[in-house]
């Protein structure tokens, strides 16, 4: 068989398998989902460095130590950030009991996983996809099969021991251009999550089927003539050479006030930048931009490995190559997305002047995605967060770091929207809340026929693993949904909202929080009285 026809055949199966495991997970409750997604943080969390090496060697980017902070950030961090998401059942009861959310999962999570961050992306979709019950299937880049299936047999392995479904954590063994376009269109396939090449990201969004894409991003780095300079130029070189650039939200330009021109060079020096010349220079832009875009073998490299390509040397040491450039542009090849310890390097006067580089640079390749400013003058900094088209604004701090929610109280994420100005439906960072879909029950407040009145009654309705209680029409509703639990379960002295039953089965909610199907029989059965 064909190796497209084979990878179109292995999506349609895996996305059917971890379609019928969803159909069983959907019904477990939130401690259940809890303990298995809790188990999988731990597994990855524990196998971060191991996940690491493997991402190295097989794709060569960038670098085992801060592949291991990447994988364990995508592990630990990301369920500080989720593990008090419900997910299950009632989520939220609003307006006086008015308003009831209901928690329901999507189905299978189509992820696509890059090269540049396999094992970390895999991992982190993987959780917030069954945090929310969903299955999930990914389709790993052709560059970084073996690591993505190494990291997602880690986490399946570990949801199953807690519980798990078999089945419900798939990958792609030969992921092709069209099995990655079947697994996106199929039937089974409720939403995909896009993190890789512009091209793929647009051919998510012209699937048909629900999607969250993730633009590039040109990240400019200002630094204002009150900012604490060695800070700044040391938070720079440090985002910039993170995992050699390999993360959206590296650093790409840095953009210096001119009253601190000479001492932003001179602390760059102290951090191991080499300022190329003018011959170096040219060098080096014919071989960091490949036609229209990044040359790929230059991705993830170290600087002394990046000049050596380019023909020129460095000292070995070298941690970032800056160059000295005055336009934006394809004519000014070192102001693209370079994901690589390279730098443009822009002198500015003033913060107006250095807005407008800002935004050139943004509109040139990163538009909607992320910047950072450094400076200490609050009017200056609320100026660029107003003005600029970028949706995570960092301050202060590492913008590859920052952006992602490491260095910053942004939602921890791997997936970072760039909203509709970068082509995407979402302009925040991407999390389980997003892979979930929330219906509610609205009761009338204003009555547009007389007769007997739900106003006219107060009772209160639990929500389960809440320690709260909200009002709610209709006398006794919260002794209703009690007393048809219990006596269902055949065990009144059960909470069932503090007991959920250990033995899910298929059809059997108790336990898993007040359903959809639980409210809707109790409140088509209970008799409101005038």
């Amino acid at each position: 068989m064909d190796k497209d026809l084979q990878s179109v055949q292995e999506a349609r199966n895996l996305a059917q398998t971890a379609y019928n495991a969803h159909l069983e997970f959907k019904h477990f409750s939130q401690e259940q989902v809890d303990k298995i997604v809790k188990a999988m943080v731990d597994a990855g969390f524990n196998d971060a460095e191991r996940l690491a090496k493997m991402a190295h060697e097989e794709t060569g980017f960038g670098k085992v130590k801060d592949k291991i902070t990447k994988n364990q950030f995508a592990t630990r961090n990301v369920w500080e950030s989720i593990k008090d998401l419900k997910t299950v059942g009632v989520i939220d009861v609003q307006k006086n009991g008015k308003i009831v959310k209901i928690a329901e999962p999507m189905g299978v999570v189509a992820a696509l996983v890059p090269s540049t961050n396999p094992t970390s992306t895999a991992m982190f979709k993987a959780i917030i996809s069954l945090k929310c019950r969903n299955g999930i299937v990914c389709s790993p880049h052709p560059k970084a099969v073996k690591c993505t299936m190494e990291a997602l047999r880690v986490v399946t392995e570990a949801a199953e021991k807690a519980g798990a479904p078999k089945g419900l954590i798939q990958c792609l063994s030969t992921p092709t251009l069209e099995g990655t376009d079947a697994l996106m269109k199929d039937k089974n396939t409720a939403v995909i999550l896009a993190t890789g090449s512009t091209q793929m990201v647009k051919a998510a969004y012209s699937s048909g089927t629900p999607a969250y894409g993730v633009g590039a991003g040109n990240v400019p780095a200002f630094i204002e003539r009150t900012a604490n300079v060695a800070k700044a130029v040391a938070d720079i070189i440090y985002g910039t050479t993170f995992d050699n650039g390999t993360l959206c939200s590296s650093e790409q330009a840095m953009i210096v006030d001119r009253p601190v021109k000479e001492k932003a060079i001179a602390e760059a020096k102290k951090n191991g930048a080499y300022f190329v010349n003018a011959d170096e220079k040219a060098k080096l832009e014919k071989a960091m931009a490949k036609g229209k875009g990044i040359n790929p073998d230059v991705v993830g490299k170290p600087a002394a490995w990046i000049a050596n390509y380019a023909g020129f040397s460095v000292p070995e040491n070298t941690t970032v190559l800056i160059a000295e450039c005055n336009k934006v542009g394809w004519d000014e090849p070192m102001s693209i997305e370079k994901l690589s310890p390279t730098l443009a390097f822009y002198v500015v006067d003033g913060w107006l002047e250095g807005c407008h580089r800002a935004i050139e640079l943004l509109k040139f390749g990163g538009i909607g995605h992320t910047m950072v400013i450094h400076s200490n003058d609050k009017d200056v900094i609320m100026k660029f967060a107003l003005e600029k088209p970028a949706f995570r604004i960092c301050v202060n701090t590492p913008s590859s770091i920052g952006a992602v929610g490491y260095s910053t109280a942004l939602t921890p994420s791997l997936t970072l929207g760039p909203g509709t100005w970068g082509g995407s439906i979402v302009s925040e960072n991407v999390s389980a809340k997003h892979l979930m879909n929330v219906k509610t029950l609205a009761f009338e407040v204003n009555p547009v026929n007389s007769g007997a009145s739900l106003s006219s009654y107060d009772s209160s309705v639990s929500v389960p693993g809440s320690s709260f209680h909200s009002t709610v029409s209709g006398g006794g509703f919260t002794e209703t949904i009690e007393e048809r639990l219990r006596a269902r379960a055949g065990n009144p002295a059960v909470d069932p909202f503090t007991k959920p039953n250990k033995e899910v089965k298929k059809g059997n909610v108790y336990g898993a929080g007040i359903t959809e199907d639980e409210i809707t029989k109790i409140i088509k059965d209970f008799n409101y009285k005038k």
